[in-house]
């Protein structure tokens, strides 16, 4: 580990973009990011050397674990939430300067959810999830409505009741677009954390069947589709769209329309992502109301199962998450017998780390985190006095044990990867689901929400491998690339059919209760096959992934305004300079854009990517299957 004060040298440095483009939704190179880098290095020192466990910081340093957000250990922030807006819009809010009311139109309710998310920003060390947000911003809808309603009669009297509404109506669609638009807006200029960064923010919606609702999601997607001021693509909020057999997947469901809308959105802005509501570990926490209804931290972070409370995402999050190092395992190992003992060792270690940082968060009180606690965005948060500290609540929350590089850690073991071979698939099972009980029994052994999480590896994929490299060289299929692959994905290099790739990782999403995803990687012009997509998609219901999404190339002139697949020049106004070109791309669920701000690893990774080839043509009707074979 580098002295502090060397590691000062580097940021002021800046020549190491791993360093100072760690995260590539922050601008390491500004002065608020440069102060960040400053603050997060001498955080990290400290927690370190005062706050961890002899054992637990031997395994940190040596890399056999990696702590999340150890810059926010000190702090006794949790990582994320997901927000209660329909209760606290109605309850009003307090964000320090001055009470707000409950709004009276949608577009005060849109406004006031963006400083609710911002001002919470600031309470966590992760991201925001709305998990239900045409339900709870329907009511609001309905309001302004009935206001349009009286003013249209206040000004033709003559008009019909029936002609009244329908112009009422127009009018509130007119509104709820303009609402949906400065949403978007808002979401990607307005900062927080001392100005290092927008808000990270998710969003849930698709299942509200309600007038209001359906406007809702209408309407926000057709914002998604216009893009930015420019035309660029929005990078938050990230929208999962949830999908439901009888609610939106089929051609008689009331919501069919809206699922189809959300194809067209997805082949242009690459969002929504879509969550499986019907997969067996969503649908029996599933009871008919919109709070029973799976949601997701865009990222993957899944908060529902609850050992001490309600089973609902509503107002609970991830307290913290700990990363175990595969390949690092299963090279150290002198046999399979080894491999289980030391996978035994340091699952033990990272339940232990997770128990003392809960311990160490669970000494704070609400004064520590006004809005989070105060607020009630945190469930039964405002009913905690001032001095009593949050550790009975902080149990609504997860903690959760990641794990990296499963395709590396069987290549050393088996000498194949589970894209490869039925044996390692089996051992890759057989690994996972080891670790998924050693989370089951914390949970009964502490009483706490253990979790088991595929990591959302963006710059750990890069620091696990460079320590892994470090102490045992270059080995081929597992240290000669510069990442790990992400969680139990397929590496992203081997060639391999879509439904392939998706009945392989299915197992995987049952087991990783804490959160997964399944990408599928295609080329061309998404747009122009939409069917394609339609087929993607329901495979991933059909075959069990809990949460999906589908990449494709999005990229932007900022020269001309251009927005399609750009090559080595813009095909419009010819400008070849990179640095005025943005590419959009998927990083763990949300979306950066700017290659040249990501860090070396995620770059070698984003270029190391097997593309899915789909057709422009449109395919027949009812011709799924063999579409699949193509794909």
């Amino acid at each position: 580990m580098l002295d502090l004060f060397e590691q000062f040298k580097e940021i002021v440095d800046s020549s190491n973009l791993d360093l100072v483009q760690e995260n590539a939704n922050i601008d390491g190179l500004s002065p608020m990011g440069m102060m960040g880098l400053f603050a997060s290095a001498s955080a990290k020192h400290f927690t370190i050397e005062h706050l961890l466990s002899k054992d637990v910081k031997q395994a940190y340093l040596e890399g056999y674990i990696h702590i999340h957000d150890l810059d926010f250990y000190a702090s006794g922030t949790t990582t994320c939430t997901q927000i209660p807006i329909a209760k606290i819009l109605k309850d009003g809010f307090n964000t320090g300067h001055g009470h707000m009311r409950e709004p009276n139109s949608i577009n005060s309710a849109m406004s006031l959810t963006n400083i609710i998310v911002q001002a919470n920003q600031n309470m966590q060390h992760g991201g925001q999830s709305l998990p239900c947000f045409d339900y709870d911003l329907a009511p609001y809808v309905r309001k302004t409505f009935e206001r349009k309603l009286t003013l249209v009669k206040e000004l033709a009297s003559d008009f019909t009741e029936d002609y009244a509404e329908e112009r009422a109506w127009d009018l509130t669609e007119k509104a709820v677009y303009q609402s949906c638009e400065a949403f978007i807006h808002n979401s990607n200029s307005m900062h927080s954390r001392g100005g290092g960064q927008t808000p990270f923010l998710s969003i849930n919606l698709g299942t509200d069947t309600s007038k209001e609702g359906r406007m809702i999601t209408k309407n926000f997607l057709l914002a998604t589709q216009k893009g930015l001021g420019n035309g660029e693509t929005p990078i938050f909020p990230i929208i999962v769209f949830k999908i439901k057999e009888g609610v939106n997947l089929n051609e008689n469901d009331p919501n069919y329309d809206l699922y189809r809308l959300s194809l067209e959105t997805t082949s242009k802005r690459l969002f929504p992502n879509y969550v499986f509501i019907d997969a067996p570990f969503n649908l029996q926490y599933y009871d008919g109301t919109p709070e029973s209804q799976i949601a997701t931290m865009g990222c993957r972070t899944r908060v529902i199962g609850n050992v001490n409370g309600k089973e609902t995402p509503v107002g609970r999050g991830n307290l913290s998450f700990t990363t175990i190092n595969l390949p690092l395992i299963a090279i150290e190992s002198t046999s399979m017998s080894d491999f289980w003992s030391k996978l035994e060792f340091y699952t033990t270690i990272c339940i232990k780390q997770l128990y003392e940082r809960y311990l160490y968060q669970s000494e704070k009180t609400p004064a520590h985190f006004k809005f989070l606690y105060g607020q009630g965005v945190w469930s039964k948060g405002e009913e905690i006095r001032t001095h009593e500290t949050v550790k009975e609540i902080l149990k609504q929350g997860t903690l959760s044990m990641g794990f990296v590089g499963l395709a590396e850690a069987l290549v050393q073991l088996t000498g194949q990867h589970h894209g490869e071979s039925k044996e390692a698939l089996e051992l890759g099972y057989d690994i996972i689901k080891c670790l998924r009980g050693y989370m089951d029994k914390a949970t009964a052994d502490y009483g706490l929400n253990y979790s088991l999480l595929a990591t959302p590896a963006e710059s750990l994929a890069g620091k696990s491998l460079r320590l892994t490299r470090k102490k045992h060289g270059i080995l081929k299929g597992v240290t000669d690339r510069d990442y790990f692959t992400n969680s139990f994905h397929v590496p992203v290099y081997y060639p391999i059919k879509a439904i392939d790739k998706i009945k392989i990782e299915a197992p995987f999403h049952d087991l990783t209760n804490a959160g997964h995803i399944t990408y599928i990687e295609v080329d061309g012009d998404a747009s122009r096959n939409i069917d394609a997509l339609d087929t993607l998609v329901r495979a991933m219901k059909e075959n069990g992934i809990g949460y999906g999404s589908i990449n494709h190339p999005v990229d932007g002139c900022m020269q001309c305004g251009y927005q399609g697949i750009i090559n080595n020049e813009c095909p419009k106004c010819g400008n070849n300079d990179e640095f005025k070109i943005e590419r959009i791309r998927r990083i763990t669920g949300y979306l950066v854009g700017s290659l040249n701000r990501w860090n070396s690893s995620k770059r070698c990774e984003e270029q190391d990517r097997v593309k899915h080839h789909i057709s422009n043509k449109v395919p027949m009707p009812n011709n799924s299957a063999d579409l699949l074979e193509t794909i």
